[in-house]
């Protein structure tokens, strides 16, 4: 089936009910499942395989090694050209290309995590490594598909709140996965599962969750407008050209350099504070179970909120406009930790704290979502330039705010956040820039 909605004329949806509504439509709730599919392997290799491991007492130091298979997660791009250049046999030519890979990367995913759970993390290290390995690499697939599916299924004043629907269903994954499937393994053994099965049973429990995803693909309409694919042309020249056509075609925009920038430094005031947020938060005078009710509980819920409030927000003000408003939140919203510094340990202080924050970088990630989602117009490379659109934004993350402890070192934590909400500015000079040169009307006018 192909989805025929996007050619529907438009209609006047600007109000606040309609801004609500949005998440009741079948293809962004269709979204929201695979949302929930997309959160759940990642603790899955991570931090639910780290307990598992420190519970079978593995050395610390393979245990940090593990940290290693997260490495697909970083360098999907390489391989994103394939989903763009090519359909899975069978299962595209029935469901279609979007949808037939992601009941591919889906199935790929229930087997690995499945026979990562029947692995031995004592007897056996290098089969639970590979199998977290194979966990991590389905799961990075599934996101480039997902993302691709979803920037494609959706119309634009959709895309925001899909977003929305995305992030709070992929943080829930990651609790299902998480502190679910611990806590569903503490459950067996209540119940005298033996010691050496629980593990298992809990790998085989999150296994059966990501059926949810797989309901949604099988549920979805697919995609309307994908180039058709030449089955004479050989295989390794359509993948080469996918991939030189989708750097090609963005770098030859107006203003491509300058949108570049924007992707890398639009966030990273955000990053920049937050890479210090658990270590300042401990380091003031508050406990570790002050930290985990505050700023992992109450956070969760406040950036809940928040990615849906960041929905209603774009879905009813222009993309530019709704970009100021997540840029400036996200700037003063770093002087909350300023305020906090200054204050001490007071809980009902961190608590705000902690509200503001999450609740604003929430906002902020579902508005600069959609305007990444919007630079992937051409369908013939949608999973290809979201993903490596998506790895430049994780530079500011992961690069630029390595930094951050040696300035907090030099300055103090007050100091230290004001820095980091004036790092907010050349994100929003080059926002200003691109308002000025017309990126966006040229955006609107690409997506109609």
């Amino acid at each position: 089936m192909t989805d025929t909605a996007r050619t529907e004329p438009a209609r006047d949806e600007d109000g606040f009910l309609a801004s609500l509504a949005v998440y009741l439509r079948r293809r962004v709730l269709i979204v929201v499942l695979l949302g929930f599919s997309s959160g759940l392997p990642l603790a899955l290799s991570g931090a639910t395989l780290t307990i598992w491991m420190a519970e079978a007492q593995v050395n610390l130091t393979t245990i940090g090694l593990f940290a290693l298979v997260g490495v697909p997660y970083n360098f999907k791009f390489i391989w994103a050209p394939l989903v763009d250049a090519l359909d899975v046999p069978l299962l595209g030519r029935w469901l279609g290309r979007r949808r037939g890979w992601l009941v591919f990367t889906q199935l790929l995913l229930i087997l690995a995590v499945a026979w990562l759970g029947f692995q031995d993390p004592v007897n056996a290290p290098w089969h639970v490594a590979l199998g977290a390995l194979l966990v991590a690499t389905a799961s990075a697939t599934q996101d480039i598909v997902v993302d691709a599916f979803r920037v494609e299924s959706l119309e634009v004043r959709e895309q925001a709140a899909g977003m929305a629907g995305y992030v709070a269903a992929y943080r829930v994954g990651m609790l299902a996965s998480g502190a679910g499937v611990v806590l569903l393994v503490a459950w067996f053994e209540v119940l005298g599962v033996p010691r050496a099965d629980v593990w298992a049973w809990g790998y085989l429990a999150a296994a059966a969750m990501v059926g949810v995803g797989l309901l949604a693909a099988l549920l979805a309409k697919e995609p309307a407008g994908a180039p058709a694919i030449r089955h004479d042309e050989n295989v390794f020249r359509r993948i080469g050209a996918t991939a030189v056509g989708a750097f090609a075609e963005f770098l030859t925009r107006n203003s491509a350099v300058a949108i570049l920038l924007f992707v890398v430094l639009f966030k990273f005031c955000d990053a920049f504070a937050g890479a210090l947020t658990g270590a300042f938060v401990i380091n003031i005078g508050f406990d570790k179970a002050t930290y985990a009710g505050v700023v992992k509980g109450v956070g969760f819920a406040a950036a809940l909120l928040g990615g849906f409030a960041g929905g209603v927000i774009a879905r009813a003000l222009p993309l530019a406009t709704a970009l100021w408003v997540a840029g400036l939140l996200q700037m003063l919203s770093n002087l909350a930790f300023s305020w906090q510094a200054w204050v001490g340990v007071n809980v009902p202080a961190l608590t705000a704290t902690i509200v503001v924050e999450n609740f604003t970088g929430a906002i902020g990630t579902v508005i600069f979502v959609a305007y990444i989602s919007a630079l992937c117009g051409n369908r013939a490379h949608t999973a290809t330039q979201y993903a490596l659109l998506t790895a430049l934004a994780a530079v500011g993350r992961t690069f630029l705010a390595s930094s951050a402890g040696f300035v907090a070192e030099a300055t103090g934590w007050m100091v230290f956040f004001a820095i980091t909400a004036l790092a907010a500015l050349p994100g929003l000079a080059l926002l200003a820039y691109l308002q000025a040169r017309g990126h966006f009307r040229e955006l609107a006018a690409a997506r109609g």
